[in-house]
């Protein structure tokens, strides 16, 4: 038996989802995944639990955020922190025979425990879309249109999404600091999104008041087309300068999607993801403080399952987007039909009926209710079969 303590309370960071936001979240993903199968994707499931060793290893989430455990055999367990890896391993194993390119979608619910302190659901449904075996450019617009044209598709009105690249900002990086280490010190700082820390550190760093500047030039990257030019004078690397011209396409590929007015340019973007090697983004909505989706190119994933392959995909949290839109499932019209014992099977037929019709209906034994006036307050319509049975079998209005 449970002490008094918990039994009213839930493991840190999972929630209930009552009615209202659960019908909302189901009109939301309805949505989008249609909107995915629209643009020929097939959706899939993953198991709930895989095994450490592969998904947990290769997920890029920090070990100490892992749900583990372990089965009969001994062998160590994780629920899934994410859906990338996991799509990963399917591509390389149950569809190994499909050829690339290979597009897929998924609404999965995901686990990453979280601190006591953290303030975040430990559980949460993400719902998304990956593009396996597709290297080019037009696969990165492909996604980012994908993406928008979901969101616009749920109702969500304001929201931008920022992209940036992460062969740009390693190649910055790495030919001003010199090394690895010190670059990692930077991203960090960069990926927190904490630009003050990132001056502080740079201001006491022994460099050229040059390679300053170029650092605290990055932080300015952000904004259309025209901040291309700036990127050139910073970077000297031709890896720099390729990510720059990769940007640079995908951001007239994204014009001719009609889609640019959705678009900025965050050159300094960095995600916790290690396992990103290109295009980045994320989307921003007014509504919210914290990005609703993001995703990238992770080209190198799928050679740790055997089955090399470019690839890029994007996850929307549906528990943050349904706080963007708001309450937006329609409210469905629910009758209540409230019978006496003598004439239940006369209301039984009634509700068959008007369900039979397409109607919402409830029904409800007079004996089993405390407050019927409580009832009218619940339903749009009561009806009331009650009394002795009338000729015809008419309710009692």
């Amino acid at each position: 038996m449970l002490s008094k303590l918990f039994m009213f309370e839930k493991p840190l960071g999972m929630r209930d989802t009552l009615p209202e936001l659960y019908e909302t979240k189901t009109y939301l993903r309805t949505e989008i995944v249609n909107e995915m199968k629209r643009w020929g994707y097939q959706m899939v499931e993953t198991p709930t639990v895989e095994y450490y060793d592969t998904i947990g290893a290769k997920s890029a989430i920090l070990d100490q955020q892992l749900f583990k455990l372990m089965d009969k055999q001994g062998y160590s367990l994780v629920l899934r922190p994410d859906m990338t890896a996991p799509i990963a391993r399917l591509v390389s194993s149950s569809l190994k025979q499909t050829a690339y390119p290979i597009r897929l979608g998924y609404h999965s619910n995901l686990f990453r425990a979280q601190q006591y302190d953290g303030g975040r659901p430990a559980e949460f449904e993400q719902v998304g879309a990956e593009l396996i075996g597709d290297g080019s450019v037009s696969a990165d617009a492909e996604t980012i249109a994908l993406l928008i044209e979901s969101l616009k598709r749920t109702g969500l009105q304001q929201f931008k999404l920022a992209i940036g690249h992460v062969g740009f900002v390693d190649a910055l990086l790495l030919e001003i600091v010199g090394n690895k280490e010190r670059a990692e010190v930077l991203r960090r700082f960069l990926y927190e999104k904490n630009y003050v820390g990132f001056r502080s550190h740079v201001k006491g760093l022994q460099l050229s008041s040059i390679d300053k500047k170029r650092l605290f030039g990055l932080l300015k990257l952000r904004g259309g087309n025209e901040l291309f030019e700036q990127a050139l004078k910073l970077v000297e690397s031709e890896q720099g300068k390729a990510a720059l011209e990769e940007l640079q396409e995908l951001w007239t590929v994204l014009k001719e999607y009609g889609l640019d007015s959705f678009i900025t340019m965050d050159l300094n973007l960095v995600l916790h993801m290690s396992y990103y090697t290109g295009t980045v983004f994320e989307v921003y909505s007014q509504e919210l403080g914290v990005p609703l989706g993001s995703g990238g190119r992770y080209d190198e994933l799928l050679q740790q399952f055997n089955r090399p392959a470019q690839a890029i995909g994007f996850g929307i949290r549906l528990d943050l987007l349904a706080e963007a839109v708001g309450q937006i499932a329609p409210t469905e019209y629910r009758t209540c039909v409230i019978f006496s014992r003598e004439r239940r099977a006369e209301a039984i037929g009634q509700a068959r009926q008007l369900r039979e019709e397409g109607q919402i209906v409830v029904l409800q034994d007079l004996n089993g209710i405390a407050n019927v006036d409580q009832m009218s307050e619940d339903y749009d319509d009561i009806l009331y079969v009650i009394g002795k049975s009338k000729q015809g079998g008419q309710a009692d209005e």
